[in-house]
């Protein structure tokens, strides 16, 4: 229930500061991931007062809708998964680009038995930042920033619940929001599944570059001896962000911290002059 709203540097050690609270440490991990504010277009401050308005993130069911029309912006799984369930009572539109879809899906097929062990392997051992192949995908879904396959909704899925798609939002046009191309849809609700951008503002280091990610090696900052990351979007491979594969960065991350605070162990103990 610790808020921490600065981590700095004060010599040979760290100090983090939450509120009244002040600690220093030898280490700091940042576990907290990259997605911590909701991207939503500047422009929607323009839409109609009287549009419902929500992020993904504050969605929980279509009771918080008002009756009406319904757009759906962004069509990655979360826009995809919300506009099923809302198109049930909602005419709906989804809006953007085709994200694709991931060769399997839930429903436990024998294909699906097959692949995904190929699937999985290839996201912790193949799709890596070491080599070329990891990193034009990270750049593929960090520049621009955009939705990963469909998961669990298959591309039909969206088609037989009656939901229309349409390409990507891009302006308003009389309150109303407006599509590639011109087309402005007379909606009553929008919600915008357009994801999240990183926000480590209360880190008081020069540790950051593009995208506004920490520059690290393995979640591993060179600049700042003692600081790591934890759960980063391809921290080593394409799995570092998910449930499956982070266990791996952070044993690496707990080794390195481990390996630090025996150097400055040893360091202190040993007596004068003999390093």
């Amino acid at each position: 229930g610790t808020r921490v709203e600065k981590v700095r540097r004060e010599g040979e050690s760290f100090v983090v500061e939450a509120g009244s609270e002040r600690w220093t440490a030898d280490s700091v991990v940042v576990a907290t991931g990259p997605y911590h504010t909701p991207r939503v277009p500047p422009f929607a401050v323009d839409l109609d007062g009287d549009i419902v308005q929500l992020h993904s993130s504050e969605y929980r069911n279509p009771g918080q809708l008002q009756p009406g029309p319904t757009l759906v912006v962004g069509a990655g799984n979360s826009g995809a998964e919300i506009a099923m369930e809302v198109s049930r009572d909602h005419r709906t539109w989804l809006s953007g680009p085709d994200t694709g879809q991931e060769p399997t899906s839930a429903s436990g097929t024998l294909k699906d038995r097959l692949i995904t062990p190929l699937i999985w392997f290839a996201a912790n051992h193949v799709i890596k930042v070491s080599n070329p192949i990891g990193r034009r995908v990270r750049e593929h879904f960090l520049d621009p920033p955009r939705g990963i396959p469909l998961a669990r909704v298959r591309r039909q899925d969206i088609l037989d619940a009656g939901i229309e798609r349409v390409p990507r939002t891009v302006g308003v046009e009389a309150g109303a929001p407006m599509v590639e191309g011109g087309r402005a849809l007379e909606v009553r609700n929008v919600i915008w599944c357009t994801g999240f951008r990183a926000d480590f503002g209360w880190i008081d280091l020069p540790v950051f570059g593009d995208y506004g990610l920490p520059v690290h090696d393995r979640g591993v900052v060179p600049s700042e001896p003692g600081l790591y990351f934890v759960g980063m979007l391809f921290q080593y491979t394409l799995a570092s962000a998910l449930v499956g594969g982070v266990g791996r960065d952070a044993r690496y991350i707990a080794e390195r911290v481990a390996e630090r605070a025996a150097r400055r162990a040893t360091a202190v103990a040993a007596p004068s002059g003999s390093l």
